[in-house]
């Protein structure tokens, strides 16, 4: 740990490659706008908002073992309690200066501060993001460049006093929590209350309002003409269009096709598949992405097939009844689509750093890959409920979140 006057500690490869994919994937998966300029934010709480609740679980040990890493380290003699938990992205354009993270009256219940940088696959400074470097104004190390699942730990006062230079490309993903010695700011307790008010089942995504998507430049903040939804941007990212099947009814809020049935179009192939709204169809399409780049997967326990089995005959006959060419009329509907959600492609690629020709985009997922990624996701979902639901009488019991082991 640095000297007493700075006390901070730098952490390499706290977390597994593995724990930083399945954040990320959470993330681009169900994220929102965040609070500063072009920053994406994921919650715990908007998680259980949008029904979703089984996706804490992969939070639940990662917070035990920094709650007992941070109090091993600074020797507190007293209970903390998890103020905050979130995932944070720094995209282009975005930075904060010199601050302490207690330098309002309503947080000074911080006693310390934990950011565990988590950047996505591969995803390190000055290789994946550019900009997004971590500075303290004082003390040693002065600066951090980041590798995933490296940990920062500091103590949330003018001891600390820090700044993140602005991100010029990419997008620099974080984990943040913060800690408090004042029991009436547990986090635990907030979120308690709203599971036990979760059904048991299957969870399908329920997106939240259109507004907490819709990305708008800061300098343009006025204009809401100009922006994008993060959700289609993020799909067309993976080189997928939408198709709403409300998309003929004119009399509908254009918004409101998002939230309602929809499929997949790429290039001019359009998906049989139907989503129930486009968070489905994001987390669908999110861990299947990564595991047909042959990149490890997001839950290795359950994905249980790889890029080379997928060329099975069977497999690709299969998919073939599961796609069709789009006629002219559902590729003009797509398009209006498109004019309201991403007006402006390229501002897509400034602001999430990505660019890709348009036979990188065709290659980027193999359509056979489609019914597998349900059936993954599927494995994955009723996985993380067993979990949830089994471990919520303790956590009732406790008054906490923690782990709890299976019989």
């Amino acid at each position: 740990m640095s000297e007493i006057e700075h006390p901070r500690l730098i952490l390499h490869n706290f977390l597994s490659p593995a724990e930083c994919k399945e954040l990320e994937f959470i993330h681009k998966s169900c994220s929102t706008i965040g609070y500063r300029p072009n920053v994406f934010s994921t919650t715990l709480s908007h998680l259980i908002a949008t029904n979703s609740p089984h996706l804490i679980i992969p939070f639940v040990s990662i917070r035990e073992r920094l709650k007992e890493k941070i109090e091993e380290t600074f020797g507190c003699e007293f209970e903390l309690f998890i103020e905050f938990t979130g995932l944070i992205s720094w995209c282009r354009g975005a930075s904060i200066g010199w601050h302490s993270d207690d330098n309002r009256s309503y947080l000074k219940q911080r006693d310390f501060a934990v950011r565990v940088l988590l950047v996505c696959y591969l995803n390190s400074y000055g290789k994946d993001f550019k900009g997004g470097l971590f500075r303290f104004q004082s003390g040693e190390p002065a600066t951090v460049a980041p590798s995933a699942g490296d940990v920062i730990m500091y103590t949330a006062d003018d001891r600390n006093i820090h700044l993140v230079d602005e991100v010029t490309d990419g997008e620099r993903l974080t984990l943040a929590l913060w800690f408090s010695r004042d029991s009436s700011h547990d986090e635990d307790a907030k979120l308690l209350s709203r599971l036990s008010q979760c059904s048991h089942g299957v969870c399908l995504p329920l997106p939240a309002s259109t507004s907490m998507y819709w990305f708008c430049p800061h300098q343009d903040a006025s204009n809401q003409n100009i922006g994008f939804d993060i959700c289609v941007a993020r799909l067309h990212l993976l080189g997928f269009d939408v198709y709403s099947l409300q998309g003929e009814d004119h009399s509908m809020d254009g918004s409101e096709q998002l939230m309602g049935p929809l499929q997949l179009a790429k290039g001019r192939e359009l998906l049989t598949q139907k989503y129930a709204n486009i968070l489905h169809a994001l987390q669908l399409l999110r861990p299947s992405h990564e595991c047909l780049q042959g990149l490890a997967a997001l839950v290795v326990q359950f994905y249980h097939w790889k890029a080379s089995e997928l060329e099975t005959s069977n497999v690709e006959n299969d998919t073939l009844e599961k796609v069709k060419a789009m006629s002219h009329s559902q590729l003009e509907t797509i398009n209006a689509l498109k004019s309201v959600f991403m007006p402006d492609e390229n501002l897509v690629t400034t602001i999430f750093g990505y660019s890709c020709s348009d036979e990188d985009r065709k290659d980027s997922l193999d359509l056979t890959g489609i019914s597998l990624a349900i059936i993954s996701w599927e494995e994955y979902t009723c996985k993380l409920l067993k979990e949830l639901f089994s471990s919520l009488p303790q956590w009732k019991t406790y008054q906490t979140i923690h782990k709890v082991e299976s019989d």
